[in-house]
């Protein structure tokens, strides 16, 4: 209600008024109308597609979402990440959402971890919450932790001041 009087207020002293205030009042318009093409990037983009015929050695990182049909030999840190079926990682997987439809050698790390029936992981599973389909092939073990995206970092300094100490 406030805004309303003072929008309508201004609004006739500028036209009958000096020069000066239509200069803030046309001023304030231009943002909001900046703004909204700000707004329009903001939704997600969509997801990287690593294709069927493509093998990458190295380590991706991203802060959005990744599909992986090919192979990948390297690290994986991403915010969701797809293995197709006919996918290979040989690495270790860091993502908010993990869906696991193909083949995995190497440590899972995720907020919610889901092998489908046609997965296949080979390494351990790092987890806030899981789903494992009926059919789904895993060897490994299985550990619950309230946030295994940050334990990934203080996990390893951890792992070599026990040994030390002995």
């Amino acid at each position: 209600m406030f805004s309303k009087s003072k929008i309508h207020d201004p609004a006739p002293k500028p036209k009958t008024g000096g020069d000066a205030p239509a200069k803030p009042a046309t001023a304030p318009a231009p943002k909001p109308a900046a703004e909204a093409p700000t707004a329009a990037p903001k939704p997600k983009p969509a997801p990287s597609v690593l294709s069927s015929d493509l093998m990458i050695k190295g380590n991706l990182k991203t802060t959005g979402d990744i599909q992986i049909e090919g192979m990948v030999d390297g690290d994986i840190r991403a915010h969701l990440l797809t293995v197709g079926e006919g996918a290979t990682v040989k690495g270790e997987i860091v993502a908010d959402d993990v869906v696991v439809n193909g083949r995995v050698i190497g440590r899972v790390r995720g907020l919610k971890v889901r092998l489908t029936s046609t997965a296949r992981v080979e390494g351990d599973i790092i987890h806030k919450t899981i789903a494992i389909e009926s059919g789904a092939h895993f060897e490994g073990s299985v550990q619950r932790q309230d946030d295994p995206l940050n334990a990934a970092k203080a996990k390893p300094a951890a792992k070599p001041a026990a040994p030390s100490g002995k």
